[in-house]
């Protein structure tokens, strides 16, 4: 108990930094273990991010193994599948007590296995079910504006008109601190399903991982420097069970509350260059004191998260 609490404590200050998906709730409630229906990457430090420039592991969201992390196929055939009813509410949540303290949006996906989920290395066609972005333009963007801030969870509905059948549901969390340095991070996990009791909706539109974000998109080289601005979601609307593709508007809470055709509301941001009102990056002050931080895989291998890492080794030893 002593190992499991101080251990559990100390992983849970790096992680909130960087962190992966393993559990899974059904109307709320946790089902089963960690990662008995979440499959298992095989990165040296599962937490660490996917991302196009200064990447841990050369893994870039042009990769396959963007659709699952690195090496999550390997773990399919172990990986239990979880029955679950079309309409149920149904999330993926975080390891070692994290949680979203990263600026960005969240983003589910389907796709659905032509056969066994456990065979299927999610190379079809995906969707998208679920999306949020900004809730509270009156608080800061570079952390409680966004609805995610904080939570431990990325939570959907499996649209109720969704067709019987296997499914990988892909949720994904972006980090957009350091994206107007070209460094979006991604972190993301694959849960394999079962859907029963489904219609016959037609999702859609439809896409491809790789292939679905480029690396000059607008919404992955965002600037939360420079005070509130409006966020624009990559690719299509959520699919809500229609049977015409992209039938509905976003189910998350974000689209309501955040208008991409509204003004930006500017606020005084003296440590950070001024941005413009688009979702391009914010241009780079010559002076070195009004520039925004850049985050590199040597700052996430350092700094607090190495502080993180050394007492999660002491708390090892002296349990």
């Amino acid at each position: 108990m002593k190992f499991s609490v101080l251990a559990a404590a100390a992983l849970s200050q790096v992680a909130s930094a960087h962190y992966f998906f393993d559990k899974t709730f059904v109307n709320g409630e946790q089902i089963g273990e960690p990662l008995e229906y979440i499959r298992k990457n095989t990165r040296s430090i599962s937490y660490m991010p996917t991302k196009w420039k200064n990447s841990f592991d050369n893994l870039t969201p042009d990769d396959p193994d963007f659709r699952c992390n690195l090496g999550a196929f390997k773990s399919a055939k172990n990986t239990k599948v979880l029955e679950v009813k079309a309409g149920t509410k149904v999330a993926m949540g975080l390891g070692v007590q994290a949680t979203m303290k990263h600026p960005g949006p969240c983003f589910a996906h389907m796709s659905k296995a032509p056969g066994s989920v456990q065979d299927y290395e999610g190379d079809g066609e995906w969707f998208k079910i679920h999306e949020e972005g900004i809730c509270d333009k009156s608080k800061d963007i570079k952390g409680p504006a966004w609805c995610t801030w904080d939570k431990d969870r990325v939570e959907f509905t499996i649209p109720a008109g969704t067709p019987d059948g296997e499914y990988l549901i892909r949720s994904e969390h972006v980090g957009l601190h350091g994206a107007h340095d070209g460094q979006a991070e991604f972190y993301y996990g694959c849960l394999q399903v079962k859907v029963t009791g489904g219609g016959s909706g037609t999702p859609g539109p439809t896409y491809k991982f790789p292939g679905a974000y480029k690396k000059d998109d607008p919404e992955f080289n965002f600037s939360v420097w420079g005070g509130m601005k409006d966020y624009t979601f990559p690719g299509p609307r959520p699919w809500t069970g229609g049977n015409n593709g992209n039938d509905g508007n976003s189910t998350s809470p974000a689209e309501e509350a955040t208008n991409p055709t509204s003004s930006s509301v500017a606020e005084p941001e003296p440590a950070a260059p001024a941005a413009t009102a688009t979702a391009s990056p914010s241009p780079i002050s010559n002076d070195p004191t009004q520039l925004p931080p850049v985050h590199n895989s040597e700052n996430c291998k350092g700094g607090k998260n190495k502080r993180g890492r050394r007492a999660f080794r002491n708390a090892i030893l002296k349990a």
